[in-house]
C-alpha cells in the first residue's frame, strides 16, 4: 500500500515545492527573499527549522533569516560565523550530491566553534535512518544556482517532521530547492541594484547625462537579458534596444532584434500569456525562439520607464533564462507520473488519464436514445425528457441549436463529451466507437524471474513495454500497473477493432526475447473493458481485469484439453 501511495505523496510534495519556489520570485527585497527561502523549507520540504546564512563582503557568514522557531530566531538571527568554521563543516560528513550531512556521531567536534546553531538534547536513534537532534544537514548556495559557482550562502535545515533522515527523493527536492533559492537571492540582489539605479534616475533629473550613463551600464552589463520596447502607438511592443545578454541567449545580433517585438519571438502556445503580461509590473514564464529555431524558457518581468518628465514611456523588460529550472521541474514531474523501469505512465498517471474522460453521470437516456439526438417529452428536440432524464444543465441545450453535436467515442453534453461502450452485439455495427481498456497480464513471467533472476525479468518487462508501445497508435496510452501487468487505453475503437488490437499485441509479445545471450518467451492474456461515463476509473480497470482472468482460464482449459 505504501508503494502504491508513493506517487501521490511525491505529487503532493512537488505541488508544495512548486508553490514555495513560485513564492521565491514574488519577494520584493533581499530581506524578504531570504525569509521566504527559510519559510519555504518549513512549508514545502517537511522540516521544522531552517536558517539562511549569507556570505558577507569580508567572507564570514551571517544568519540572515530563521524559519520555524521564534526562539531560534531570537538566538541566532544576525549572528556571524567565521568562514573557516563553515569551510570545515562543508568538508565533513557525507556528501549527498551537493548536500552535506554531518551525523551526530561526528558533529560533536563542532559544538564549540563560532557558527550560530540551535540544538537540543535527545535520545539515541532507535533505527538506522532516525533523525538525531544533533544531526546537521547543509545545502550550499552557489551563485546562479551552479554547484561550481561562487558560494553565496548556506541553507541549514533541522528536525524533519517524519523524524527520519531524508530519502533519495527528499534529498533531491532539497537540492533542487537550494538551486532555486540561490537563483532567487541573486535575482533579489539584482532587483535591488536595478531599483536603486532607477531611483537614482528619478532623483537626478537635473543631471540627465549622468543618469543616462548609469542606466546604460546597468542595462548593458546586466547578467540577465534586458530589453526596451515602445509603449502605445502603432509600434507598441516593438523592441528598441536589447542588451548583450539577451542577444546571446537568443543567438540573434542586436541589429536583427530591432526588427522584432516579443510577440514575434514567443512560442505560439504562449502568445496569450505574453498578452496578459504586457503591462507595468507584469511577469510571466514563456518560451522565446532562438535563431536556430529552438525555444528557451524565460521569465519576463516588466517595468515602465519615462524618457523625460511627461515624455514618452517605454517598457523595460528583464528576461531571465529559466531553462534549467524548467528541465528539473519536468524531470521531477515525469518521475512522479512514470514507471522508473519501463518509462511508461504509472498507475497514478493511468488513472488520471482515464478519469479525465469520465464524468459521474452516465450518458443521458442511454446510448440508444442519442442515435437520433435528444428528444423532448412531446417528441420535439432540444429539451430534457419528462422525468428529469438528463443531468443538471441540459436546460441550456437550446443554445447549441437543434441538437447537441456528436463526437467520436461519446456524446457532447453540457461541455463534456460523454463516453460509452459500443453495441454489445458483434453482429450489429452502429458505427459507434468507444474507449477500449485492454488489461494485459504476462503468462510465464514468474518462471523467468525464478529461473534467471530479477535482472532477466526486468529486461523482459522493458522489451514487452517497447513492443506494446510500438503496436499502438500515436495518442493511445500504454501504462504499467506494476509487476507484469500492463494496460492499453485506445480511443475510437469498435468491439471488433479492440479484439484485433488484442490479437496483434499478443502476437507481438510472443517472439523470443534475448536476455544475456539466451532466448526466453512470455505469453500474454488480454481482457477488454470499455470506459463509460457513470463509472469510476477503478470500476473500468476492474472490469477489464476480470475479463482478462476469464480469458486466461479459458485458454488454460483449452491447453489442457489439447494436451
Amino acid at each position: 500500500m505504501e508503494a502504491e501511495s508513493e506517487p501521490y505523496i511525491r505529487l503532493a510534495t512537488l505541488r508544495q515545492l512548486h508553490q514555495v519556489v513560485a513564492d521565491l520570485n514574488t519577494a520584493r527585497s533581499l530581506a524578504d527573499t531570504v525569509q521566504t527561502v527559510a519559510d519555504g523549507v518549513i512549508a514545502g520540504l517537511g522540516y521544522e527549522l531552517s536558517a539562511v546564512n549569507l556570505v558577507r563582503p569580508d567572507g564570514d557568514l551571517v544568519v540572515a533569516a530563521v524559519g520555524g522557531s521564534s526562539g531560534a530566531e531570537a538566538l541566532m538571527a544576525g549572528r556571524v560565523g567565521s568562514r573557516a568554521s563553515w569551510d570545515r563543516r562543508l568538508s565533513m560528513g557525507d556528501r549527498w550530491g551537493d548536500l552535506r550531512f554531518i551525523p551526530h556521531t561526528e558533529g560533536w567536534v563542532l559544538d564549540d566553534d563560532d557558527v550560530p546553531q540551535w540544538h537540543t538534547t535527545g535520545p539515541e536513534p532507535r533505527f538506522a535512518d532516525e533523525w538525531h537532534s544533533r544531526d546537521r544537514l547543509f545545502a550550499p548556495l552557489h551563485a546562479a544556482g551552479a554547484s561550481g559557482g561562487e558560494l553565496i550562502g548556506v541553507l541549514s535545515v533541522d528536525k524533519p517532521r517524519n523524524g527520519r533522515r531524508p530519502n533519495t527523493w527528499g534529498r533531491e527536492a532539497l537540492q533542487m530547492y537550494a538551486f532555486h533559492a540561490a537563483v532567487a537571492i541573486g535575482n533579489a540582489r539584482l532587483r535591488g541594484n536595478m531599483q536603486r539605479a532607477l531611483l537614482r534616475l528619478e532623483r537626478e533629473q537635473q543631471a540627465l547625462r549622468a543618469s543616462e550613463e548609469s542606466f546604460r551600464q546597468a542595462f548593458e552589463y546586466a547578467p540577465s537579458g534586458m530589453a526596451i520596447a515602445e509603449m502605445g502607438g502603432d509600434q507598441n511592443g516593438h523592441l528598441l534596444r536589447t542588451n548583450d545578454a539577451l542577444c546571446r541567449l537568443l543567438g540573434r545580433p542586436a541589429s536583427a532584434m530591432r526588427r522584432y517585438s516579443f510577440a514575434d519571438l514567443v512560442h505560439p502556445e504562449d502568445i496569450g500569456t505574453l498578452l496578459r503580461t504586457s503591462h507595468e509590473g507584469g511577469r510571466s514564464e514563456l518560451r522565446l525562439a532562438r535563431r536556430d529555431g529552438t525555444y528557451v524558457w524565460v521569465s519576463l518581468r516588466n517595468s515602465v520607464v519615462a524618457d523625460a518628465a511627461d515624455g514618452p514611456r517605454f517598457l523595460l523588460t528583464h528576461v531571465e533564462d529559466i531553462e534549467e529550472r524548467k528541465r528539473h521541474e519536468l524531470a521531477l514531474a515525469h518521475r512522479a507520473s512514470h514507471d522508473s523501469l519501463t518509462g511508461l505512465p504509472n498507475s497514478a498517471e493511468l488513472r488520471a488519464r482515464l478519469g479525465s474522460r469520465l464524468c459521474a453521470h452516465p450518458p443521458p437516456g442511454g446510448r440508444a436514445e442519442f442515435a437520433d439526438g435528444p428528444r423532448r417529452a412531446d417528441g420535439g428536440e432540444g429539451v430534457a425528457p419528462a422525468g428529469g432524464g438528463f443531468p443538471h444543465g441540459f436546460d441550456q441545450y437550446e443554445s447549441f441549436g437543434s441538437r447537441p453535436p456528436l463526437a467520436t467515442g461519446g456524446v457532447q453534453f453540457d461541455h463534456h463529451v460523454h463516453t460509452f461502450a459500443p453495441n454489445e452485439d458483434d453482429d450489429v455495427d452502429d458505427g459507434h466507437k468507444g474507449l477500449a481498456v485492454l488489461f494485459c497480464d504476462l503468462d510465464g513471467f514468474k518462471s523467468i524471474n525464478d529461473r534467471f533472476g530479477h535482472h532477466a525479468g526486468d529486461a523482459v518487462l522493458i522489451e514487452v513495454a517497447r513492443r506494446l508501445t510500438s503496436g499502438v497508435r500515436d495518442g493511445d496510452t500504454v501504462a504499467r500497473l506494476g509487476g507484469d501487468e500492463f494496460v492499453v487505453l485506445a480511443d475510437g475503437l469498435g468491439r471488433a477493432d479492440a479484439k484485433d488490437l488484442a490479437v496483434r499485441l499478443r502476437n507481438a509479445i510472443l517472439p523470443p526475447i534475448r536476455v544475456d545471450g539466451r532466448a526466453v518467451r512470455v505469453g500474454a492474456s488480454f481482457g477488454i473493458g470499455w470506459a463509460g461515463c457513470g463509472m469510476s476509473a477503478e470500476e473500468v480497470l476492474h472490469s477489464a481485469d476480470q475479463r482478462m482472468y476469464v480469458e486466461k482460464r479459458a485458454r488454460s482449459k483449452e491447453r489442457r484439453r489439447a494436451g
